[in-house]
Parts: structure tokens; C-alpha cells; sequence
């Protein structure tokens, strides 16, 4: 839970470096509570869904920025520009392409 926090802490920090383990740590949590939400918006009546869409809506665009900059700062980490952030956008290809760059063991040195 600390990894989560700590990449809220640093909400829009897009220098620097995240390892691995906080990029991934972070990313299972995010997927977590909003899977929770999600589960809970389903399992919930008709007027508990349209408050809990809310929450859900809310909660991303919350998570939004502090996603992006962790992601920006693990490409950092892996030797690459927080650039390569937007190669997700090709279809197909691009989100295994960024999903390895995400992967990949972190690099030696400064960025």
C-alpha cells in the first residue's frame, strides 16, 4: 500500500524514476479498487449503480495524472523517454510494446 500512496504523493512528478516494483505495485492496487468498484456498481440496485458509476468515474479521473506520471517515470527507469508513453496509441501493437518497455529491468545510472 505504500507504493500506492507514494505515487499519489508525487501526483504530477513526471522526473525521475519508478522502479518496477513500484510502478507494478500501484498498478494492482489501482486494478483492484476499481475492479471492487466496478463489482460493486454490478452487484448494487439501480440507484446504488448510478451513485457508485460516479465514484467510479470520479476515482479515474482522480488516478488519471498519477498514473500517467508513474508510467513516465518507469520509462525513465527502463532508459527510454516518457515520450514512448504515446506509442500505446497504436492500435494493436502499441500496448505490448509499452506493456515490454514496462517490463523491462531498470537501467544503471541517471536519466
Amino acid at each position: 500500500m505504500e507504493y500506492y500512496t507514494k505515487v499519489l504523493k508525487d501526483y504530477a512528478v513526471f522526473s525521475g524514476r519508478a522502479r518496477r516494483k513500484e510502478y507494478w505495485m500501484f498498478t494492482l492496487i489501482n486494478m483492484l479498487i476499481m475492479l471492487a468498484l466496478f463489482l460493486l456498481m454490478i452487484l448494487g440496485g439501480e440507484n446504488m449503480a448510478s451513485v457508485l458509476m460516479i465514484v467510479y468515474a470520479l476515482y479515474t479521473l482522480a488516478v488519471l495524472i498519477p498514473s500517467l506520471a508513474v508510467t513516465i517515470r518507469r520509462l525513465h527507469d527502463t532508459g527510454k523517454s516518457g515520450w514512448w508513453i504515446f506509442i500505446g496509441f497504436i492500435p494493436f501493437i502499441g500496448g505490448f510494446v509499452l506493456l515490454y518497455f514496462t517490463v523491462l529491468d531498470s537501467q544503471a545510472g541517471t536519466n
